[in-house]
């Protein structure tokens, strides 16, 4: 089994790969500033002899390195970052700093190391609003905030850096992630953590538009799983590939799904749709299948069942 560094680890995605990771044997090494991450998100991974815990910050100069040349981890997966596209907007100069000076400082980190891999969490923002359906990774790259471009700038970064160097880059394009552990009180939450929130409370949601706009939404239990399978699996070559389920669910839907587990709730309330805001969204996940042979396996509905059966995520710190 190998040992594995996280960063972002006490954060939505980052626990629950944590837990995967010690759940197949590995040994891990977490990471987190606890900017937005939560350390009951570890409870579970701080009970095991095989994890430990840092409370660094990745951005900071020679944190990270120091720590890297000390462990030596067979691979690096790098989750933490500023992770709101509204907060990217506002303030600019904190996005460069978390998702694009953090990530050369991880690539900076495996080189001088020697890491072999470094698995990064990209995002479908670096696809903007495109037209062609379901999204190819080969699709033109037009994010629409400095958040999906600092995404865009890192992969390049760190491929850049793997070619040259002699590692593995594997940078996952993330969709609608949901799942317990997402923060509901957040403004910049997923739409499903906000309707989860507003049917726990009986409240009506507000859907913006029509409500037939699509996500592809993805459990992140599944993504989880990519990011095992591509810190740990023998053989793999450094690319780009999307990590979503390839089927669409309108926010409709969405609302459907929550009525049946909270009957009595108002229906939902319609809205102007909002300027800015992407009307469909779905990728194919043909490369992740082949390259990782990684394939979404829960359905919208069963991972909100979970989600409403979890106990109720903290709000961040």
């Amino acid at each position: 089994m190998a040992k594995i560094l996280v960063t972002g680890a006490a954060g939505f995605i980052g626990s629950h790969t944590v837990d995967l990771l010690l759940a197949e044997g590995h040994a891990v090494v977490g990471v987190d500033n606890f900017r937005t991450g939560r350390r009951e998100n570890l409870a579970a991974a701080l009970r095991q002899p095989a994890f430990a815990l840092h409370p660094l910050d990745v951005a900071a100069p020679g944190v990270l390195a120091a720590l890297v040349a000390a462990e030596r981890p067979a691979a690096i997966i790098h989750l933490a970052a500023l992770v709101s596209v509204p907060e990217s907007i506002a303030n600019p100069e904190l996005n460069f700093s978390l998702n694009l000076q953090a990530t050369h400082l991880v690539a900076e980190a495996a080189r001088a190391a020697g890491v072999g891999r470094v698995v990064f969490a990209s995002s479908a923002a670096i696809y903007g609003d495109t037209a062609e359906l379901p999204i190819q990774e080969t699709a033109e790259k037009a994010p629409l905030s400095p958040y999906g471009a600092a995404k865009l700038a890192s992969e390049a970064l760190l491929l850049g850096h793997g070619a040259c160097y002699g590692f593995t880059v594997r940078c996952h394009r993330y969709f609608n992630v949901f799942g317990p552990r997402q923060d509901p009180s957040s403004p910049y939450s997923g739409v499903i953590s906000i309707f989860g929130r507003r049917y726990q409370e009986r409240q009506a949601v507000t859907i913006y538009g029509d409500g037939r706009q699509t996500r592809d939404f993805i459990a992140v239990r599944d993504v989880a799983r990519a990011n095992v399978r591509a810190a740990t699996l023998p053989g793999l070559v450094s690319g780009a590939a999307n990590i979503c389920t390839g089927r669409a669910t309108s926010l409709l839907d969405l609302a459907d799904i929550f009525a049946r587990h909270y009957p009595g709730v108002p229906a939902p309330r319609l809205a102007p749709a909002r300027t800015g805001d992407i009307v469909h969204s779905l990728g194919s996940p043909a490369r992740a299948t082949a390259e990782l042979g990684f394939t979404a396996t829960t359905a919208v509905a069963a991972g909100l069942a979970e989600l409403i059966a979890a106990p109720p995520a903290a709000a961040a710190p």
